[in-house]
């Protein structure tokens, strides 16, 4: 091979090496997606078809009690909140495939524009769970809840923008970083179920959980749009960046398959009324 050529092959494998890299990643993502949505119809749709909202409160397992016996309009609200999580998992990560992108523009720009109302509705219907149903917050989890939401509503102005003014490769950015805040809840969910289920793996027991979480309550969010934007900024830097960045996401996706089984068989004991248990 030329001498001359060698740099310029290097760098070609190394990008593409970098996007098979987050193609897994984004497999994995659809798949938990998928996951996700199915069990928020068949638990929360299917306690509405029964009436029965007071099956909510087996989340008590994860410190929460979602549903109020004396508080009608909250719990009506919690309900289209968790229906309304649903659709945006599922509905974002349709939003990011570039087949659909390219082959279904219709859909594509539809669906874009009911997911950018849900991410908002849902943002703002938070808020009033957390702020007003609620005590507003003093904890560590409230506070994060709220700087989420802030980033979700000002992540889908951006990406509203950049689409209206037909700036679509910057769009693409804000879409990437909206889709990602706004499956927070799902990352939380992930991340603590990996981090119980590896310490069980590796025999050292999980008594740092609570401190875990407590990171973890940001982490949900910061670490995804941080690994998000070496992404975006790797095909600019050179090869050991690039593979540094593969490295990362190579990395991360390991303990995100975990909780993703771990989340998963937790779900399907929630759903089907199962005895709950780690």
């Amino acid at each position: 091979m030329h001498p001359a050529r060698r740099p310029i092959r290097q760098f070609a494998w190394s990008l593409r090496a970098l996007d098979r890299t987050v193609v897994g990643w984004f497999a994995l993502a659809l798949i938990g997606q998928l996951a996700f949505f199915t069990y928020i119809a068949a638990f929360y749709g299917g306690s509405l078809l029964h009436g029965d909202f007071e099956v909510w409160n087996r989340l008590q397992a994860l410190g929460r009690t979602p549903y109020l016996e004396d508080d009608t309009r909250g719990n009506w609200v919690f309900l289209a909140h968790a229906l309304g999580a649903g659709w945006v998992a599922l509905g974002g990560v349709l939003q990011l495939v570039p087949a659909i992108r390219e082959r279904a523009p219709r859909f594509h720009r539809w669906n874009g524009r009911v997911f950018l109302l849900m991410v908002v509705v849902l943002s703002l219907s938070g808020f009033y769970l957390e702020w007003i149903r609620d005590e507003p917050p003093t904890t560590l989890s409230g506070f994060a809840t709220s700087i989420n939401g802030v980033l979700i509503l000002s992540f889908a102005f951006l990406a509203w923008r950049t689409a209206r003014a037909k700036r679509f490769a910057i769009h693409r950015r804000w879409a990437m970083y909206l889709f990602l805040v706004s499956n927070t809840q799902w990352f939380t969910r992930v991340g603590l179920f990996g981090y119980i289920a590896v310490c069980e793996l590796l025999g050292v027991g999980a008594e740092s959980t609570e401190s875990f979480f407590a990171f973890w309550q940001f982490g949900a969010f910061l670490v995804p749009l941080s690994v998000a934007w070496l992404y975006l900024l790797a095909p600019q830097r050179g090869l050991a960046f690039k593979a540094g960045v593969a490295v990362v996401i190579a990395t991360l996706s390991v303990p995100m398959m975990i909780g993703m089984v771990a989340y998963g068989v937790f779900t399907l004991k929630l759903a089907t009324g199962a005895p709950l248990g780690f």
